[in-house]
């Protein structure tokens, strides 16, 4: 089988016979793989001019529902992807992380963008910024679609999940992406792709595939192009040296070398819940996708008073790892990527030997379930101790890419933090301890050199989602040798792929441009009580202005006592005089929350449905009994909620005095009835 390539949303073949890729299983051939005589720059073009125009014309929420809908249609073919997994020497459980944790990644940035962005082209960053002495200048910092491509080069450790984590927030901002997979692992990813384009749920010029080099295709980048590469450092910084990429400024995040660590807590001696967990922890990733995970604990950094104890626990569980072929369900550890890369993790193993001992593993001759150790890439699991770490240089310098990692003593807490450091930067850093302020020391003097960071205890255990696992709701990169890059995070991976814009102008024009109101902008009149209105007849602007009501003392002993707040401003006229803050007892907050509801709130059954919340609320200046209160009600954005039957209406909400003095502002946020909705139950 020649894989194909994606191009200009046709399929097609590079020249000539290409590369034969093995299978790490049995090292009979899969596939063969070849993108010569691709034309890249038409491949860019086809991206920016056809893919681009047609995300960026849906609307957040619309791509969101587009992802769903991949995601759901991606679940249906899982069998067959992994069937196919298993030539990549991954098992059952290595798939799983791999293919449902790429399909789930879809899910979640489905969710996010529907709950957190806007039913909208333009995502607004924070609040508008007032630049002027009455409020007729303003700025806001807006988040736009890049009108470029994403090229996204991925690792062949996980040839679903690597494209999927980069494809569910890019899509999602409104850009379309060249994935070009590594080459042996490429026909995973090739058969995703194809149901992919099959499903024709993504526009035409969505996405494209490279299987093969990337030939000429950097000399046609430009400044709204972007890059995500996972792998080498070496490759990496070659990439960003690039004439183009630095001559065209172009966004580039990387995610590559990575020698985590993982600390034991002094107080997680033998015989405690978290020296099991320990010991758990470090051989599962020391095992999981046979050690191929650019998150896997490389280092072991454990109290030297119980080095001795901790080799023996973890070369006792290391071996009752079952390794062999990743088709038997019986079988633990699969083989590596390519008997290539089993050669590589041997010849790195030999510079760590060079200032550690390998106290397990190391040999050529184990046991193996249902495989070939001649025709397979299997590799044992291998631990090192390194007595002398703080002197030492190649255990944080050099990444052994299989299951592979060294333990390195401390004598304390200091040592410990200096150990983690000489990583030079880190995707995931793990703490076990159930000393919390062991915790705080560690992280406090190791999170700059860190990713993510996870401490675990056995509080959390149970539901930890382990050392290992990148969340889409979390970032996922880190500094100095892990690439300096960030993916994923949830809506900050979206903004990676967006181009945030600082724009100026008049609170009027600025409201139009954002589909929010901002205050300054015309107030239009309602016609009727904005109450009355459908979610369609509502405009952005639409005001109530209401009557006044008086704040009498009497309003404020029912309150107190009804409540129970009888706090001492609101009830002692001596001690509320006290406070610096006030001349006397005043309103409870609350009170004029609720006195602004009263004035604002329309009755009758209509079509607002519900309120859901209260965002911002701010009390600017005490009310005291004698005061009366207005309120300026207004439509400040709107957000359809698709199919469901109504939308999302957030009202600024500003109360004034007598003296039209600000006391409170907040947004109220309610749910609106649409025009379909309410006239099936008016």
């Amino acid at each position: 089988m020649k894989l194909g390539n994606l191009v200009l949303d046709r399929w097609i073949d590079g020249d000539g016979v290409g590369k034969t890729l093995s299978s790490a299983v049995d090292g009979k051939p899969v596939a063969n793989i070849s993108s010569d005589g691709l034309d890249f720059h038409s491949m860019l073009q086809h991206a920016r001019s056809l893919g681009g125009r047609n995300l960026r014309a849906l609307t957040f929420h619309e791509r969101g529902e587009m992802l769903k809908a991949l995601a759901k249609y991606l679940m249906e073919h899982k069998k067959e992807f992994y069937a196919l997994s298993t030539q990549t020497g991954a098992t059952h459980a290595d798939s799983w992380v791999d293919i449902d944790g790429g399909i789930s990644t879809l899910f979640v940035f489905s969710s996010k963008g529907r709950r957190e962005m806007p039913n909208d082209f333009v995502y607004l960053d924070g609040p508008p910024e007032i630049l002027s002495k009455k409020g007729t200048f303003v700025g806001q910092h807006i988040y736009t679609p890049k009108l470029g491509a994403a090229v996204h080069i991925n690792a062949y450790n996980f040839p679903v999940w690597g494209m999927l984590e980069k494809l569910a927030p890019t899509l999602l901002a409104g850009v379309p992406t060249i994935v070009k997979p590594a080459s042996s692992t490429a026909y995973l990813t090739e058969l995703v792709v194809k149901r992919i384009v099959e499903s024709e749920i993504l526009p035409k010029g969505s996405i494209q595939l490279i299987c093969g080099g990337v030939g000429d295709l950097f000399d046609h980048l430009n400044c709204q192009d972007t890059i995500a590469f996972t792998g080498s450092k070496a490759t990496a910084e070659k990439l960003q040296q690039h004439h183009r990429v630095v001559s065209e400024s172009v966004a580039f995040t990387a995610e590559t070398d990575s020698l985590n660590a993982s600390i034991l807590g002094p107080d997680a001696k033998p015989g405690t819940p978290e020296f099991d967990l320990f010991i758990s922890e470090v051989t599962r990733e020391m095992t999981s996708k046979a050690g191929q995970k650019c998150t896997a604990i490389r280092r072991i950094i454990a109290p030297g008073n119980i080095a001795a104890d901790l080799v023996r626990a973890l070369s006792t569980a290391l071996g009752e790892i079952r390794i062999g072929n990743p088709a038997n369900r019986d079988v633990d550890m699969g083989a590596l990527a390519s008997q290539e890369q089993r050669d590589e993790v041997r010849d790195r193993i030999g510079d760590l030997a060079k200032e550690a001992d390998i106290v397990y593993g190391g040999s050529e001759d184990f046991e193996l379930v249902d495989a070939d150790a001649k025709k397979g890439a299997f590799f044992m699991p291998t631990l090192l101790h390194c007595e002398k770490p703080m002197s030492s240089k190649a255990v944080h310098s050099v990444e052994a890419f299989g299951p592979v990692s060294t333990v390195l003593p401390y004598d304390n807490l200091d040592e410990a933090i200096e150990l983690a450091r000489l990583g030079e930067g880190s995707l995931a850093g793990s703490i076990i301890t159930n000393d919390n302020d062991v915790a705080k020391k560690l992280i406090l003097g190791t999170a700059a050199y860190h990713g993510r960071m996870l401490v675990i205890n056995r509080h959390c255990a149970a539901e930890s989602t382990g050392h290992g696992s990148p969340l889409p709701h979390l970032i996922h990169g880190g500094p100095g040798r892990a690439g300096g890059g960030e993916e994923m995070g949830g809506i900050r991976g979206v903004k990676h792929y967006m181009q945030r814009t600082a724009i100026q102008g008049s609170p009027e024009t600025l409201s139009v441009i954002g589909n929010r109101w901002i205050r300054g902008a015309n107030e239009l009149d309602p016609g009727v009580h904005p109450f009355r209105k459908t979610f369609e007849q509502l405009r952005i602007g639409d005001t109530l202005n209401t009557e006044s009501r008086e704040v009498t003392l009497d309003d404020i002993d029912h309150f107190a006592e009804f409540t129970g707040d009888t706090f001492y401003a609101h009830t002692d006229e001596a001690a509320a005089a006290k406070n610096p803050f006030f001349d006397g007892r005043v309103a409870h907050g609350y009170l004029i929350v609720s006195f602004a509801a009263g004035l604002f709130v329309d009755p009758d059954f209509g079509p607002v449905l519900a309120n859901y919340g209260v965002d911002d609320l701010r009390f600017i200046q005490p009310v005291n009994f004698g005061d009366s209160l207005r309120v300026r009600l207004t439509c400040k954005q709107k957000t359809l909620r698709g199919d469901s039957g109504y939308g999302e209406v957030r009202w600024d909400a500003e109360v004034s005095n007598q003296n039209g003095d600000c006391v409170a502002q907040y947004d109220v946020l309610t749910m609106v009835a649409t025009d379909d909705h309410w006239a099936s139950v008016a």
